[in-house]
């Protein structure tokens, strides 16, 4: 009897671990930094950032500089020419307001010309991804990068080198 459950518990052990899905991680960020067309196009995005935020900026100076003068001879016009400047103003407003949810909108230029530049690229990542996992047998991988939901991490099974080295690229450092 005893040497029935002895073989039993090996059978279960070894069918167990014959069915032993496997893991990997990465880490996105740590790829993406090591790749010389992300950091262009990074520079690109803050490029233009930087550019459209000074027109945003300008636009609202140049409010802020009518208001000014409005409350500085509003006291002087007649209410007509008040009612008509505060138009201005409110129109003014509006427009600048407009030109930054186009700029900077979650649909806005910033946001298009992020997926335009990036998507290419981080397709390109998961495709690796993807080519590696199948290689190796990896039922899953996950991406450390943001750490959210990863307490522990054998460092064995992070497979960031290989992707990189997949893409044609060497780590800088990690």
């Amino acid at each position: 009897m005893k040497k029935h459950s002895l073989l039993l518990i090996a059978i279960l052990l070894t069918s167990t671990f014959g069915f032993a899905q496997k893991f990997a991680c990465v880490d996105t960020e740590f790829i993406l930094n090591n790749m010389p067309e992300y950091k262009q196009a990074q520079k690109e995005l803050d490029d233009l950032s930087v550019q459209w935020q000074s027109e945003v900026e300008t636009k609202f100076l140049s409010i802020d500089k009518m208001y000014k003068a409005f409350q500085a001879e509003s006291v002087l016009l007649p209410d007509d020419l008040k009612s008509k400047k505060e138009n201005e103003i409110i129109a003014a407003e509006k427009e600048a307001k407009n030109l930054q949810k186009q700029r900077f909108g979650n649909d806005g230029d910033l946001a298009k010309k992020r997926s335009e530049l990036l998507k290419p690229i981080q397709d390109k990542v998961f495709n690796a991804i993807e080519k590696i996992a199948k290689e190796k047998n990896y039922a899953v991988v996950f991406d450390k990068s943001d750490g959210s939901s990863i307490l522990y991490l054998d460092s064995k099974t992070d497979i960031s080198n290989l992707v990189l080295g997949e893409l044609g690229y060497k780590a800088g450092s990690k």
